[in-house]
This record gives structure tokens, C-alpha cells and sequence, in this order.
């Protein structure tokens, strides 16, 4: 580069090359995480035969994978910060493979909270928002695609692994089957590896360099004017350099503007008063209570309306498969150019579609009926699930993403663990699933409202901020 004051072996996105390793690399992370963690239920009937349990009880094995992943998804974004994102995976690689060993090794249910839940659900916090965050590093331009592909790992290993993990529970039992996932999650340290890190462009390091000059140029040209506008929003601290991008290593920094650790780490999440951020949060919040419903109770509804068990199935199956679908082709579409400005929207569209899903469900009462059901909410599942992290770069701006996705992760943990048993106890009161899907579209819907509301907001202030620029 030109210009001796900006930091050598700085680069920018590349859009391409090693970047699609990387997408590989998050792609076999959500195989190893969240389709695993789908695949967990499949061992509640062994675990009830064996343990002499009932289904509540082992159906906490799943809550608590599923909450100790997204609880400690800030943790993982700590250890990617401090460390490199390699760490991270590769850790947390270990741990699940060790979690899932000793499982296998269980002699009660409540040993099985601990190794299988608690611990394997530390080692997956540690991969998912490190790998997802890399992919953001690596690409600009083609992001959502990039993000489509790589968040397509949970349907697709979810559609291979079902059966396989129910094959090699007949073949070699339970306990067999544990041994052999965790032999398969080891490969995670794998990925881990493949992670190389990536220097992005922080801006300017001349002395007394004036706050006010965060912008487009600021941030290396990484982020959008949008990204940029609501940088300059974010506290200013002419000392302190914006936080460590995940994979790169610590600059060295002059004595005079050292400050401890840990207030390093607070300016790493100052992103957090930002008012678009803390809208999102809520929305995530109503996201996070409704979306996990129609995947627990689709299966007993459609038996309740006199859906024949494999039908009932093949309606999963369905949802895995235009999950993948919305996914990728989602992610390809928001990355047109006319379509890019409105992500956004995109990511609200698809959230409210769901919603609008789950309230209809109660009207369809027969196989031919459920079946467009599953086809939409699968699709506009995968399409959201794919603009999560999009739509919260676009937001916070790139510098601080890894650190943002494990906040929006965390924000999910307590709803996935309360809402399925929520709704389990409005079935047993009201002896229908009708006020659970409702409950599910309401949330979403209200997901769907107070996103639409930070847009408009946004728009107006942008509206605001044009003529004031201009005198």
C-alpha cells in the first residue's frame, strides 16, 4: 500500500481464494454443532429404556446442549478476540470431543447434564460464533452468500446424520454411537486449523488523529456508509483503537495509551449502546421464543389432526431440506446488487412470513394441508437463520462482529431452554396446540414489528442527517 501510515500486512476482504475454505471450514462447524445437537433426540429412547427415565427428563439433555451453546457464545468470542479464532475452534473442538466420550461412559441422567450437556455444549459455544464471524472477515461483497453457505451445515447435516446416528445406534447401541460422534466432532480441531487469520485494515495511526474521523476511511473501507454512520454514533475515544478483529493478532500499542485488560474487553462491546442494537436485541429476544416451537410440536400436531407416523416424519424432513434451500438461495439474493440495500427488510420479511405460518397452522388438518406449511416455514427458516449475522454486521459495522454474535447468540439461550416446556404446559392445559403456534407466531410477528420499527427509524434519522451534511 501507498501510504506509509497505514499498517503494514493490512489487507481487505478477499471475497474469494482461502475465504472459501473458510466457508467450508464454518460450513463443517455447523454440521458438528447444530445438526449434532438435533440429533441428540434421536437418544431419548435409549436413554429412557436404559435409565428407566421419563421423556421430561431426558428432553433436558437437549435444553441444555442448546442453552449452554448460546450462553456462552460470548465466551467463544472472548477467546476468538484475545486469541484467534484457531484457538477458539480448535478448543472448543476438544471439549465437545472429550464431552461426547465421556457420555458415552454415563452410569446416570445426571452425569449426562453434565458431560453431554453441559460440557459439549462449552465446546460448540466455543466453535459456532468464532467460524461464523471469520466468514464476515473474509468476505464483503458476497457475504450473505458466503453466511448462506456456511449456516446450510445445520440442515444439511441434520438430513445426513439422522439416520446414520439411529444406524449406528442399532449397530453398536448407544453408547457405541456416542464413541463414534465423538470421533466425528474431533474433526473440528481440524477446521480449527484451516482458520487462518486475516489482518483486516483499522485505519490511520498517525499521532492525534481526531475521533470525528471514523468513517468509511477509519474502517479501511470495510463497511458500508451505513456502517459507518453509525460508527461515528458509538462513544468516541481518540486513545483507544477500534477492537481486535477475530483471527488478528494484539498491535502493540504505546505505553501512554496501555490500559488493562479488561477495560479493553468493555470497549470491545461498546457497541452495546447503540439504540439500533439494543432494538435488535428485543426483536432476537421474540425471534429466540417462537422459532423453536414448530421444529418441537409439527411431529405431535400433525399426529393429533390422524397424519400417519411416516407422513408426520416426511413433514421434517421437508423442513430440513427447504431449510438448506432458504439458506443458500436467500443469501444469494440479498447479495444483488438491487436487493443489498434492503437486507434488512429481507431478513424482516422472512421472519414475519414465519409468523404468519404458525398462525394458520392450527386451520390445516391433514398431510396435503401441512405439507405448504413445511415448505414455507422451512424456507423462510433457512432465510433468516442465514441474515442473522448479515443483518447484525450491517447494524454494528465488521470491527465489531465476533464480539456482537456472541451477544446475539447469548440473548437466544433463555427462550430455547423455556419456550418448548412453555408451550408443552398450554397443550396440557388446554388440551390443544392450537395456543402454542399461536404463542409462536405472535412472537415472531411482534420479532418482525420492532425490527420494521428500527428501519423506519433509521430511515428518518438518514432523512435528518442529509440536509445538515449538505449545509
Amino acid at each position: 500500500m501507498a501510504d506509509g501510515k497505514r499498517r503494514s500486512g493490512a489487507v481487505e476482504p478477499l471475497d474469494g481464494g482461502w475465504g472459501w475454505m473458510i466457508v467450508g471450514c464454518c460450513f463443517m462447524v455447523t454440521v458438528c454443532t447444530r445438526a449434532v445437537t438435533r440429533c441428540i433426540s434421536i437418544f431419548f429412547v435409549e436413554f429412557q429404556a436404559h435409565f428407566g427415565a421419563d421423556y421430561a427428563a431426558t428432553a433436558w439433555i437437549h435444553s441444555l446442549v442448546d442453552c449452554t451453546t448460546m450462553l456462552c457464545a460470548p465466551v467463544g468470542s472472548l477467546v476468538g478476540n484475545r486469541w484467534s479464532c484457531r484457538v477458539a475452534v480448535m478448543l472448543g473442538g476438544l471439549l465437545s470431543s472429550v464431552g461426547l466420550l465421556l457420555s458415552s461412559f454415563s452410569t446416570s441422567l445426571e452425569l449426562l447434564y453434565l458431560t453431554l450437556g453441559v460440557l459439549t455444549g462449552l465446546g460448540f459455544a466455543l466453535c459456532y460464533t468464532p467460524a461464523i464471524a471469520m466468514v464476515g472477515c473474509y468476505f464483503h461483497h458476497r457475504r450473505a452468500l458466503a453466511f448462506g453457505i456456511a449456516m446450510s451445515g445445520s440442515g444439511i447435516g441434520t438430513f445426513v446424520l439422522a439416520p446414520a446416528v439411529q444406524m449406528l445406534i442399532e449397530l453398536y447401541s448407544w453408547r457405541g454411537a456416542l464413541l463414534v460422534l465423538s470421533a466425528f466432532v474431533a474433526n473440528l480441531c481440524v477446521c480449527g486449523a484451516l482458520l487462518r487469520p486475516i489482518r483486516l485494515r483499522e485505519g490511520e495511526e498517525e499521532e492525534g488523529e481526531e475521533a470525528e474521523s471514523v468513517g468509511e476511511e477509519k474502517l479501511g473501507g470495510l463497511v458500508s456508509s451505513k456502517d459507518a454512520e453509525l460508527a461515528v454514533s458509538l462513544p468516541k475515544e481518540p486513545s483507544v483503537p477500534l477492537p481486535l478483529m477475530a483471527g488478528n493478532p494484539a498491535p502493540q500499542l504505546p505505553r501512554r495509551r496501555c490500559f488493562s485488560s479488561c477495560f479493553l474487553s468493555i470497549k470491545e462491546y461498546r457497541f452495546l449502546l447503540l439504540p439500533d442494537f439494543l432494538g435488535l436485541a428485543v426483536s432476537f429476544l421474540f425471534l429466540a421464543s417462537g422459532c423453536s416451537l414448530p421444529f418441537v410440536y409439527l411431529v405431535p400436531y400433525a399426529l393429533s389432526v390422524g397424519v400417519r407416523h411416516q407422513q408426520a416424519a416426511f413433514l421434517m424432513s421437508i423442513l430440513g431440506v427447504l431449510d438448506i434451500v432458504g439458506n443458500i438461495t436467500f443469501g444469494w439474493l440479498t447479495d444483488r446488487r438491487c436487493l443489498k440495500p434492503y437486507r434488512l427488510a429481507s431478513y424482516v420479511l422472512a421472519v414475519a412470513m414465519e409468523g404468519l405460518c404458525c398462525l394458520f397452522t392450527p386451520l390445516l388438518r391433514s398431510f396435503s394441508l401441512l405439507v405448504p406449511f413445511a415448505v414455507l416455514y422451512g424456507y423462510f427458516d433457512g432465510a433468516y437463520v442465514a441474515l442473522i449475522p448479515v443483518v447484525t454486521a450491517d447494524v454494528v459495522g465488521s470491527p465489531y462482529l465476533s464480539s456482537a454474535l456472541g451477544v446475539v447468540y447469548f440473548l437466544h439461550a433463555i427462550p430455547y431452554l423455556i419456550s418448548p416446556p412453555i408451550g408443552g404446559w398450554l397443550v396440557d392445559v388446554t388440551g390443544s396446540y392450537s395456543p402454542t403456534f399461536f404463542l409462536s407466531g405472535v412472537s415472531l410477528l411482534s420479532s418482525a414489528v420492532v425490527l420494521s420499527a428500527i428501519t423506519g427509524i433509521r430511515h428518518c434519522r438518514r432523512l435528518m442527517l442529509t440536509p445538515a451534511a449538505k449545509r
